[in-house]
This record gives structure tokens, sequence and C-alpha cells, in this order.
């Protein structure tokens, strides 16, 4: 789950990470008070969850209440196109309005999980306000890294090392061992799966400030954070993901044309790649869980069907927990109750697989079966092409 800036900085500050003063704003009017009440200069910047809002306009500063109007009126419930939102952009519904900081120095601070060592890692570098990816890619040496150990964290000696790798020194270098601590608690007390602050500035009095953040958290703990819960917002997600949210469905749009029905994460990630490997686009990832009810394939086509993309359709079950027949008759039950207007190709296989096979061959319904998940994919692939897609 992602949040906004604005949402990310407050939660920092409950783990005693400074940030600047600041407040969100949801209309022009709004927005303007907030100029005038925190004073000139001051900056206003789009909240979209996407970064790279400076370079696509979406972060002005004003110097006065003229100019902070017109920045307001430029940004606001306009579309704003960054190098993460691509060519469609994003309509920026609220504003972040804050004080300006003197900036002395600029830095990278992040925590993630490495897939690798299953560890979170915690990374510095000298190289703030820029993309980390680009300082990963090209100069790789300007990244500094600690692991925080199981039933260990970050021990004072990496707090050390990358206070001293940013060459903080004096009241700076306590400063900074400081926030690392905090960044890193905040990390694992709020499940997160990525806390970034980008930059973090040394301002010209030698203080440490989190002039820009970033939080996501990991869906599968969100029971235990009802208080996140409430921090979603939903202009920002795609509104077939808000619905497949709704019905218990785990879905994500991609950008091909041969949507996917699959029970189960790994066989769905293969469900793409054979996809891709016959030629043809997966239109998304849909894993519809471990019972495929009439409801929840009804609901699947439902989510599917919302992406006018998709150009056929792939049902690919493993029979496991349920027994592939009751999946067939949940099939048949939820096309006869829902308009599908492009090629449905199913394959299942698993517990009473032949028996599902007549029950769908017995079917007057228009699909087509397929008796391996090659063949599922060059049917779905081929149904495609002939709509001359």
């Amino acid at each position: 789950m992602k949040i906004h800036e604005y949402q990310a900085k407050e939660i920092l500050k409950t783990f005693s990470i400074p940030t600047p003063y600041g407040k969100p704003a949801f209309s022009n009017k709004e927005a303007c008070a907030f100029t005038e009440k925190i004073g000139f200069p001051c900056v206003i910047k789009a909240q979209i969850h996407a970064g790279g809002r400076g370079k696509g306009g979406g972060v002005k500063i004003a110097d006065s209440s003229l100019s902070a109007y017109k920045a307001i009126d430029n940004i606001l419930d306009k579309k704003l196109v960054t190098i993460q939102t691509g060519e469609d952009g994003k309509i920026v519904n609220r504003l972040l309005i804050e004080e300006t900081i003197d900036i002395k120095q600029e830095f990278y601070v992040g925590i993630v999980i490495d897939r690798e060592t299953a560890l979170p890692v915690i990374m510095v570098s000298t190289e703030g306000g820029v993309e980390i990816e680009k300082v990963a890619q090209e100069t790789p040496e300007k990244i500094v890294t600690e692991y925080a150990l199981p039933g260990y964290g970050l021990q004072e000696f990496q707090l050390r090392n990358l206070a001293f790798s940013l060459g903080l020194e004096g009241n700076a270098f306590k400063e900074g061992k400081k926030l690392f601590r905090n960044l890193y608690n905040g990390f694992l007390e709020t499940d997160a799966s990525l806390v970034e602050i980008n930059p973090l500035v040394l301002t010209g009095d030698n203080k440490l400030v989190a002039l820009d953040a970033k939080m996501t958290f990991d869906d599968n703990a969100l029971y235990r954070h009802p208080e996140l819960l409430k921090l979603v917002d939903n202009d920002e997600m795609d509104p077939a993901e808000v619905t497949a949210a709704q019905y218990n469905l785990n879905y994500i749009r991609l950008d091909g044309n041969v949507g996917c029905m699959v029970n189960g994460a790994g066989l769905a990630m293969a469900t793409m790649d054979i996809i891709k490997l016959y030629g043809g686009e997966p239109a998304n990832f849909l894993d519809v869980g471990g019972i495929a009810s009439p409801e929840t394939v009804a609901n699947g086509f439902k989510v599917l069907l919302s992406d006018k993309n998709v150009k056929a359709v792939l049902i690919n079950i493993f029979g496991g927990i349920v027994r592939c027949d009751r999946v067939a008759m949940g099939i048949i039950k939820a096309m006869e109750t829902t308009s599908i207007d492009v090629p449905v190709v199913i394959r299942l296989e698993g517990t009473n697989a032949d028996e599902a096979a007549n029950i769908l061959k017995e079917s007057k319904l228009d699909f087509l079966v397929a008796t391996s998940l090659q063949s599922a994919a060059e049917m779905a692939v081929s149904a495609v092409k002939k709509t001359g897609v």
C-alpha cells in the first residue's frame, strides 16, 4: 500500500524524524490560505503516488502571493506527467504547502527488504535529490549499505559507518545516527516494505531534515495497522484494483490483451510467462484464491472485462483444495450470469479433471477447452490475433 508524501512525513514525525513545517491542501482556496499562513518563499508540491514530480512541473517555489496562486492553479486538478506515471499521467487532487529550507547538502536514505538475504537493508548516499536507481547504475560505489540482523537490528558501529559515509561531523553526526535508528524503528513498527527520504538535507545550521519522504507498506500486515488503512487514496489506484480488493481478489493491471484468471500466485506468474512465450501479452495478474466459486469467477470476469484492452480470457485453475468438477460448474454458472463478448479459454487440471472436462463439453456455452497449459496459451493468443489486435 502506498501513501502520499505528507502522510509519510506525519508518520516520520512520530518517530522523531524532523520534517519541514507544512500542511496538505485539497482546494485552491485552502492552498492559497496555507501559503499565506506559512509565508514566502514557500514550496508547493503535487501529491501523487509517483516520483519525478519536480521534473514534471509538480513542485514549485513561490516567493509571493501572486506566484503562489499561479502555481496552485497550474498544478491542482491538472494532469501531471512524470517519468513514473507514463504518458497518461495522474490528476493532482491534493497539494502539500511547506516552508523552504536552507539547504547545505543533500543525501539519500532508504530502507527496503533485500530479497536475496531476506533482511532489512538501510542504504545511504551522498547523491541525494536524484534517482537512486541512476546512482546504483552509474556510481554504485556511492551507495553504502548496512544489514539489520534478526534480534540485533542496527548496531552502533553500523550507525557510525552510515553517518561517517555521508561525511557528517559534530552534532550532525550524532543527529544522523539517531535519525537512522529512528527510521529503522519506524520501518519495523509500521510493517513497511519501503521507507525513503530523498533528499535528506543538512541545513545551514547543521540540522538534518527529511525534505521528501516515501513509504509503502506490506498489504499482508495491514490487519495489524487499521490506522494506516485510513490513509488509502482510492483516486490514486486503478478502479479495477479497487473493485478487486472489495471482492477479495488479488489483481494488478498490465499492458497486454490476454486476461488471466488463475488460482495461486505462482501459477498466475507461470500463466503470464507462457502467454508471452507464445507471442501474447498478459493483461493482468489475477489470483482468485483457493476456492473458484461461481461468485468468485463472476467477480473475476467483472474485473477483467472492465479493462477494454482485454480481447480474450484465459482461465487456468488447478483443482487441489477445490475439485475441478465444482470449478467447472462454477465457471458455467458465472458465464450464464455475466455478459462476455470476448473469447474464453478454460484449462482445468487436478482432482476430478476428467469429470470437469465432460461438464464443460456438455455445456452449450461458447468457450474453448484446453487440455494443457501450452495449448491454453496458444488458443488464447490465437483468439486475440483473430480479433485483429
